[in-house]
């Protein structure tokens, strides 16, 4: 007869503790169910005046898919309850684990030694284990976590959910600017991953720009960056940098092709970045065989005409002039007083 077993909790946030009793449960019972209790209200009480962000669940939920998906005897399912963590009743929520469950459970694992009593009351017929209670394998508690900040303790942030917590800065700006320049230094000073600008990479396999694009190319553009955004947050320590995003593709798809296309609107009002900076065009044109616009005018009026785009896609942004020595010292002090790392 198959030994049936669970491991409950919070998981906010998911930790490697927490990864480390999933392990070590799923290797002593045939079937393991990873249940995530949740509800909204408390959850949010507990962020609340910590240095931690509330996560929802369905966020929760995905780190523990990702998490076990090549354990085949595992189960990941939730319960939920519109509960406090003050009048939360420990009864009802171990009918809900039942009713979820379907199967005799015959092991509760937890790493808290104050549990015993009420798991023995609850689940009448199951032993309950302990993993790691003193926290000798893993010295790290959710508690902690919320208490000083995801940052404070990044190396017991599992892969899986280090990409939520990742914050992303995109520099903005119109032709020959820095951006490149600019977005390359910061992941080298902050030792992060970064993304380059999509829409350059593109051209340069067309082998220009100017005349040659074509109104799907846009799209293309836009997806694909997103795609290296992805990829780059999976590789982040902590921060990501990004060169351009979708209003500036809109933004050049105005220039080359003299067309508005919504679905980068679209793009551009679901994006989120928790810094944008924008260059200002007072440093040198340089042409570098695909820029096409170094007239200063004409730099003035592309300029402006992208700031009106941000502002329709209701993007907020931080500008910067000055030297590329100026541009750098400001970026730093901006990255760091805003976000903390």
């Amino acid at each position: 007869m198959k030994k049936v077993g669970f491991y409950g909790g919070k998981f906010l946030p998911l930790h490697q503790g927490h990864v480390f009793a999933i392990i070590k449960a799923s290797s002593m019972v045939d079937e393991l169910y990873v249940v995530l209790s949740h509800s909204e209200k408390r959850d949010r009480e507990l962020c609340e005046g910590s240095q931690f962000p509330y996560v929802p669940s369905r966020i929760r939920l995905r780190w523990l898919s990702q998490l076990t998906k090549e354990m085949k005897h595992v189960k990941v399912i939730e319960v939920e309850d519109d509960a406090s963590d003050e009048d939360y009743n420990w009864e009802e929520g171990a009918n809900q684990i039942k009713t979820a469950i379907g199967k005799n459970i015959d092991v509760v694992f937890s790493s808290e030694v104050e549990y015993g009593p009420i798991f023995k009351r609850l689940y009448t017929e199951a032993t309950h284990i302990l993993i790691d209670e003193k926290r000798d394998q893993v010295p790290i508690s959710a508690t902690e976590i919320r208490k000083k900040g995801v940052f404070h303790y990044w190396q017991y942030i599992p892969e899986v959910a280090r990409p939520f917590f990742v914050k992303k800065v995109v520099i903005l700006g119109t032709e020959s600017c820095g951006k490149s320049t600019l977005t390359r230094n910061l992941a080298h000073i902050f030792n992060t991953s970064y993304v380059s600008e999509y829409g350059r990479d593109f051209c340069e396999e067309l082998g220009g720009c100017d005349g040659i694009m074509i109104e799907e190319d846009y799209p293309l553009i836009a997806f694909g960056h997103k795609i290296k955004e992805y990829e780059a947050c999976k590789l982040a320590n902590k921060i990501v940098f990004i060169d351009t995003e979708a209003a500036v593709t809109q933004f050049y798809s105005e220039l080359y092709n003299q067309q508005t296309q919504q679905i980068l609107d679209e793009i551009a009002k679901l994006q989120q970045y928790d810094l944008c900076l924008y260059l200002e065009p007072d440093v040198k044109w340089v042409d570098d065989g695909l820029r096409v616009h170094g007239e200063q005018e004409v730099r003035e009026e592309n300029n402006q005409r992208l700031k009106e785009i941000l502002k329709q896609s209701g993007i907020k942004y931080v500008s910067i002039k000055g030297t590329y020595q100026e541009r750098l010292e400001k970026s730093i002090e901006l990255i760091r007083g805003r976000l903390g790392v």
